[in-house]
């Protein structure tokens, strides 16, 4: 895990190193293990190293391998790197390092972009060849790792994170009024290649682009599962019983594959189903002494703030180093102005500030964890899964709009000014355009591509990425591994809907997991005091949308944000998020980058 930036020129003129420079000095908390530079006419490339395979320099980045002519940055990791380094030794590559972004230039090299379909990880990099002149930008499947693009005819920037390119200088920081109606709409998901900013794109999972010397630019999308029963040949006529047996057993690879590291690998643990079984499956693995990790905040609102009775239960099951992280109020809030300051885009969850103050503590102790994240995406486990069982596919879009989406667009008139507000509901039609894509047999398989291809990535994922990142530590989901997530597309929709939600994954972990931590109710990362927003919090977020930037950005209708500000838990979104946490949310975040 690492933080890459560059640029690459069109218009003759050498590469702004200064530029480049500055922005890779941003992310030192991405990578404060070390840092690289490289620059040859066009392009240069910035590096800052967080040290997980290969401690020595000799995997320090940029990597530059003459004999081949690439140079290379890299942010991620390959866990099937070692299979792919033998593979390549066999076909005469000799290595001078044993690190994974050296493998990923190797295996450039002998397959061309076409490599990304033999990884297994998370990963974004860029690849310049001396020859051509070509620069080659590359995504993971889930879109894992990111990757921020801004530029205009003469060049192109490219950064790990949106703030590195800002300090680059020269971004348009207009707000994007597509990106913010589905801010407002679309659970505060901004999806594609959108950002907030009008000036900043994100290069779309599954992707890679090709650039050639004089900016004409190529994508190729590499990997699309289906949803379709028919994807997996050898499960036609599984019962749930194989569907069971099939799921744990991939679930086996994704934990046995993140365990690669030079250095030890905890685990997240919240006590839920998720973290739950990646604990017994490195237990299972043989992984002694494992450390876990819980946080709990103070309740608020009648709402409890914890839940370690849930995580002691397996830290005592599977006899784990288990670290409990009691968060008062004093270390909450600010704690919550880091968090902000520490997101590539504005991320309403209240799960943003757990995750920081949770990977604060853990970086104490660990490098690398493994988390529970996408679990619930992946297998059905959110409430508006069942409402899209049976129901015919030309309603899916409104039926999933009506139990997701935030708000209908028609009251977006009485929330945003009259020149935020677009005429057309650029969210819904984006939407049906994707559940009426070709694949997916039911409304609800279109339902899951839509959230593990879109929502995904740009909500859970991202967040988990930006927040243990800003700590130097990183986060390993394997529930995304890419045939784990295959698996599940193809499983029938009833298996996954079953026993509320994940029932094939609970099926399979019965034989691992006590009862209590399989039906318990569903539980998240609960901070109460940012979901029911009184005293200080709530003066944050009152100073912020009052403030003079705000006033003269001018997003929201006065007179909306007056009765948010009168009373701040009355109103809530359609899955029950603080309405003026949204709104305030967006202000901190632009003012926290000086927009």
């Amino acid at each position: 895990m690492c933080g890459l930036s560059g640029e690459f020129r069109f218009d003759g003129r050498p590469a702004d190193v200064a530029a480049v420079t500055r922005m890779s000095g941003t992310m030192c908390d991405r990578g404060p293990d070390g840092e690289g530079l490289w620059s040859q006419g066009p392009i240069t490339f910035g590096h800052r190293r967080l040290k997980i395979i290969d401690l020595s320099e000799r995997g320090a980045q940029p990597i530059v391998d003459a004999d081949l002519g690439l140079t290379a940055v890299f942010n991620g990791c390959l866990y099937n790197y070692r299979e792919l380094r033998e593979e390549l030794h066999g076909y005469g590559y000799r290595f001078f390092s044993t690190s994974d972004t050296e493998v990923l230039v190797k295996a450039f090299h002998r397959w061309g972009s076409g490599c990304v379909e033999r990884f297994a990880g998370m990963f974004a990099f860029a690849v310049a060849e001396r020859d051509t002149g070509r620069l080659t930008l590359g995504r993971d499947r889930l879109g894992i790792k990111p990757l921020y693009l801004s530029g205009d005819r003469d060049r192109l920037r490219f950064a790990s994170t949106l703030p590195a390119l800002l300090a680059g200088g020269g971004v348009d920081t207009g707000i994007d009024r597509t990106a913010l109606h589905h801010y407002m709409t679309f659970h505060s998901v901004v999806p594609g290649e959108r950002t907030i900013l009008a000036g900043v794109r994100k290069l779309p999972p599954a992707t890679v682009r090709t650039v050639e010397p004089d900016g004409t630019v190529t994508d190729h999308r590499y990997w699309h599962p289906s949803y379709t029963r028919s994807a997996l040949p050898d499960m036609a006529g599984a019962g749930p019983r194989e569907w069971r047996e099939a799921v744990l057993e991939r679930l086996r690879t994704a934990v046995r594959r993140r365990m690669v590291a030079d250095v030890p690998v905890g685990v997240l643990l919240s006590g839920g189903l998720d973290s739950s079984l990646i604990v017994a499956l490195l237990a299972e693995e043989g992984q002694a002494g494992l450390s876990t990790f819980s946080i709990g905040f103070s309740s608020a609102g009648g709402e409890r703030g914890d839940e370690f009775g849930y995580s002691d239960l397996i830290a005592a099951e599977f006899g784990t180093d288990h670290h409990r992280i009691p968060i008062d109020d004093t270390r909450l809030l600010p704690a919550l102005e880091r968090s902000v300051g520490a997101m590539s885009e504005p991320m309403v969850s209240h799960d943003c500030v757990a995750f920081h103050l949770l990977s604060e503590e853990v970086s104490r102790h660990v490098k690398v964890v493994q988390s529970g994240q996408g679990a619930d995406e992946v297998f059905a486990g959110y409430s508006w899964y069942p409402p899209l069982a049976g129901v015919p596919r030309e309603r899916a879009a409104e039926v999933y709009a009506g139990e997701f989406f935030d708000r209908p667009h028609d009251t977006l008139a009485g929330i945003l000014t009259p020149e935020y507000m677009l005429r057309k509901d650029v969210s819904g039609e984006f939407v049906r355009r994707h559940l009426a894509a070709p694949g997916a047999d039911t409304a609800l398989d279109a339902a899951l591509r839509l959230d593990t291809e879109v929502m995904l990535v740009d909500d859970p994922v991202k967040r988990v990425d930006n927040m243990t990142m800003a700590f130097g530590l990183e986060a390993r989901t394997p529930f995304l591994d890419h045939e784990l997530v295959e698996l599940a597309a193809a499983c029938p929709p009833e298996l996954k809907l079953a026993s509320g939600g994940k029932g094939v994954l609970k099926d399979a972990a019965r034989a691992l997991l006590p009862a209590e931590i399989i039906d318990r109710p569903k539980g998240y990362f609960p901070v109460p005091a940012v979901r029911h927003l009184h005293g200080p919090f709530l003066d944050m977020v009152g100073d912020a949308l009052t403030a003079e930037a705000a006033r003269s950005r001018g997003l929201f209708e006065p007179t909306y944000v007056e009765k948010l500000l009168a009373a701040p838990d009355e109103h809530r979104t359609t899955l029950g998020a603080n309405a003026l946490w949204q709104l305030g949310l967006l202000e901190l975040w632009l003012q926290a980058q000086g927009v």
